[in-house]
């Protein structure tokens, strides 16, 4: 095992397992279902972390801050529904009436995701790095976020307000956050929209992440997003 890989798998003082980079991302996925199954008997959430470069390189620096998991959770509020509403009006504040029309849009298809894939090497399809696959010792599956020091770079939200939506989209959804790396974050939703309406979700999702539409559609429109949600049981974003 690499000593960098090592060293930060130990500093979250939980049981791990490490898959080297190269490795088949299937395994990865298929461990983590198997731990999210034994989650409530287990006593812990887990959490699928890439230590890329950039991941690494963050991951120390917020240790050198000696960072507070603690105080980020019981600082956790329960405004994350508003947190996204001001990011959605932030956001689409010089739409007008029509723009707004084609934003949303009329698309009956989209991406559906079944599967993991923010740890994966578009060279070659297996893991681009060494991935850690964290058994965190929690009791709400969105202390996760408080627990991985992430969030707070470009238009990524900051760690509170990622606990804040993360305990919405759970008691709402029952999604779960469970794959990180130094600019994508997935959800695990084993429930779909939970019988949510499909464009609601996707406002949601584009006030947490703009670029799941402006980047992650052909249309650049709710619609499509919406459409491929409706059978999606992994959310995927992406922050630039």
């Amino acid at each position: 095992m690499d000593e960098t890989t090592k060293k930060i798998a130990e500093s979250f003082q939980c049981r791990y397992t490490v898959f080297e980079k190269g490795s088949s991302p299937e395994l990865v996925e298929q461990a983590y279902k198997a731990l999210y199954e034994k989650r409530q008997t287990e006593g812990i959430y887990p959490a699928i972390l890439s230590l890329d470069e950039c991941a690494v390189e963050w991951l120390e620096e917020v240790a050198g801050q000696e960072y507070d998991r603690e105080e980020i959770i019981t600082g956790c509020k329960d405004n994350g529904r508003d947190i996204l509403k001001e990011r959605l009006e932030e956001y689409t504040e010089e739409i007008d009436e029509k723009e707004w029309e084609d934003f949303i849009g009329e698309e009956t298809e989209g991406e559906v995701l079944h599967e993991f894939s923010g740890y994966i090497s578009f060279d070659d399809g297996m893991l681009e790095a060494d991935t850690l696959l964290l058994e965190i010792p929690v009791k709400n599956p969105w202390e996760i976020v408080g627990y991985l020091p992430m969030g707070g770079w470009n238009e990524c939200p900051m760690p509170e307000e990622m606990i804040a939506v993360c305990k919405y989209w759970y008691e709402k959804y029952k999604a779960v956050p469970a794959v990180f790396t130094h600019d994508v974050m997935e959800f695990y939703a084993p429930y779909g929209l939970n019988q949510v309406d499909s464009i609601e979700a996707a406002k949601e999702h584009y006030a947490f992440c703009p670029d799941r539409i402006d980047q992650g559609t052909l249309t650049y429109t709710v619609s499509e997003l919406a459409a491929g949600l409706e059978e999606s049981d992994v959310w995927y974003f992406w922050w630039d």
